[in-house]
């Protein structure tokens, strides 16, 4: 199982970012993680400093959204998406999407709901529950 620390998180990204600007060849998770920095045009100038950015993971500033975590969730769902795990979450997101008319606005909402299902999961000391945070995706989806 792949778990990096906030460290390889950050250095992953600020990489990434760096090889996009400098239109060098990227690994596929890469390509996909370019994409979502892409969309985010507001987190560039972090994502090119990496010392400022290690330096930074002994500060807490609850004020502040947390680029890497951000990207991270991105990279996250349309992983989730790319293999329907859990099963149904690819048709949810699309659903959503289609309704929203944005796959990034969709993947926002979607966030939300991946935050909610972690968030109680680590409360009720439970494994994450796969089909609520479907159901909460397609809440969204069925809303207007």
């Amino acid at each position: 199982m792949f778990n990096p620390s906030q460290a390889d998180v950050r250095r992953f990204f600020c990489s990434v970012h760096t090889k996009r600007l400098q239109q060098q060849p990227m690994e596929a998770i890469e390509v996909l993680a370019g994409q979502w920095i892409g969309e985010h045009p507001e987190y560039h100038e972090e994502l090119s400093d990496l010392d400022g950015a290690l330096a930074r993971l002994a500060q807490a500033d609850a004020g502040r959204e947390n680029p890497f975590l951000h990207l991270s969730m991105h990279l996250s769902i349309s992983e989730q998406c790319s293999i329907d795990q859990p099963p149904g979450i690819r048709q949810a997101v699309e659903l959503l999407a289609a309704r929203r008319g944005d796959l990034h606005a969709a993947h926002h909402e979607v966030m939300e709901c991946l935050g909610r299902m972690l968030w109680e999961s680590q409360r009720a000391g439970r494994p994450p529950d796969g089909q609520a945070y479907i159901d909460a995706v397609r809440r969204r989806a069925t809303r207007d």
